[in-house]
C-alpha cells in the first residue's frame, strides 16, 4: 500500500517510491529514508509530494503523520488529474517514438523516461490510473494501450519480486509490443464488423512486423524483442505468430500476454464493451490452458 504525501511529512524510516520531481533534481526511487541529508535533499526539490509505501518503511507511518484527517493528503481528484497528464503526454511522445522506429531510429532513454512516469501513477492508485487509460480516442488506442501494458508489466514485475532493473526493462518491452501495427490502417484496428481474412491475416502479422522493425534498430534488448514477437502466444499453442506452448514461453513472455490480454478486455472498443475488472481476472482465470493462473491471481490483486 502507498501513500501519497507532502515533502515536508517525509521521515527517516519512510520508504519513498518515489520524489514527484524530474530525476534531474533527485534521482533516488524506491529506498529507505536513513540520514537527515536525504530528508533535506528531498525538500530541497522542486516536488510538492512524495509516494510512500507503508509495509516497507520500518516506522508507523499513521504515528509519524499524525492523525490522517490532519494530513495533507492528495485527494482523488488530484491524482486522476496527475495521471490523466501523466498519459496525455506519454501518448505524444510514444507516437513520435514509433514514428521514429518506422524512420530506422529509437530513443530508448527517452522511453525509459516514459516507462518511469508511468511506474509512478501506477504505483500512486493502480485504479485511478486504469481508468485514466479507458479515456482514449480511436486515434490513440495503440498509443495508450501500450502505455497501460507497460505499467501493468511493471507493477505486476514488482510483486514477483523482479530487480529493478529488469521492471524498468519490462517497462519498456511494455512500450514496444505493439509498434508492428504501425502500419495497419485505423479502419482495420477500429472495425465493427468481422474482419475478412486477409484483415486478420494482416492483424495477426504485426508480432512479426513488429519485432523486425525493431531487430533492425540494433539497439532493442533480446527480452523486448521476444515480448514484442511473442505475446500473443498462448500456453496450449493455440497463439500466433510461432503457436509456441507452455515449455517454450518464458516467465516474461507470460507476464505481458496477460497484461495484454487484460488490458484488452477492460477497455471499450469499437467491436465490444469494456469489461469489468473482475470479470477479466475471472475469465482469464478460467482459461489456465492459455494463461498462467499464478499471474492472474497475482494481476487481480493489485486492484483489490
Amino acid at each position: 500500500m502507498v501513500r501519497r504525501i507532502p515533502k515536508q511529512l517525509v521521515r527517516k524510516g519512510m520508504y519513498i517510491e518515489t520524489v514527484e520531481c524530474p530525476t534531474a533534481e533527485f534521482s533516488g526511487r524506491r529506498f529507505l529514508v536513513q540520514s537527515d541529508e536525504t530528508v533535506r535533499a528531498i525538500l530541497a526539490t522542486s516536488a510538492a509530494y512524495a509516494v510512500v509505501n507503508i509495509k516497507k518503511s520500518t516506522i508507523d507511518i499513521d504515528a509519524a503523520l499524525g492523525t490522517v484527517p490532519a494530513v495533507r493528503i492528495a485527494s482523488m481528484a488530484e491524482e486522476r488529474k496527475r495521471a490523466t497528464e501523466t498519459v496525455a503526454r506519454a501518448a505524444v511522445q510514444l507516437r513520435e517514438s514509433f514514428g521514429a522506429v518506422r524512420e530506422g531510429t529509437l530513443e530508448l532513454e527517452r522511453l525509459g523516461s516514459v516507462a518511469d512516469d508511468l511506474s509512478d501513477r501506477i504505483d500512486a492508485s493502480p485504479d485511478v490510473f486504469l481508468k485514466v487509460t479507458r479515456l482514449k480516442t480511436k486515434d490513440e488506442g495503440t498509443y495508450v494501450h501500450s502505455l497501460a501494458v507497460s505499467a501493468l508489466m511493471m507493477q505486476l514485475a514488482r510483486t514477483l519480486h523482479y530487480d529493478e532493473s529488469t521492471v524498468h526493462e519490462l517497462g519498456v518491452a511494455g512500450l514496444l509490443h505493439d509498434v508492428g501495427k504501425l502500419g495497419i490502417p485505423n479502419t482495420i484496428l477500429n472495425k465493427t464488423g468481422a474482419l475478412d481474412p486477409e484483415e486478420k491475416r494482416l492483424i495477426r502479422s504485426h508480432p512479426e512486423v513488429g519485432y523486425q522493425q525493431l531487430k533492425d534498430l540494433g539497439n532493442v534488448s533480446d527480452l523486448a524483442l521476444d515480448i514484442c514477437l511473442h505475446h500473443h502466444e498462448m500456453l496450449d499453442g493455440s497463439g500466433y505468430p510461432e503457436g509456441l506452448k507452455a515449455a517454450q514461453l518464458a516467465p516474461e513472455i507470460r507476464l505481458a500476454t496477460v497484461c495484454d490480454v487484460f488490458e484488452a478486455l477492460t477497455s471499450a472498443r469499437a467491436y465490444k464493451k469494456a469489461w469489468k475488472t473482475r470479470d477479466a481476472v475471472t475469465w482469464m482465470f478460467d482459461r489456465g490452458h492459455m494463461f498462467d493462473k499464478k499471474l492472474v491471481i497475482r494481476l487481480g490483486s493489485i486492484f483489490t
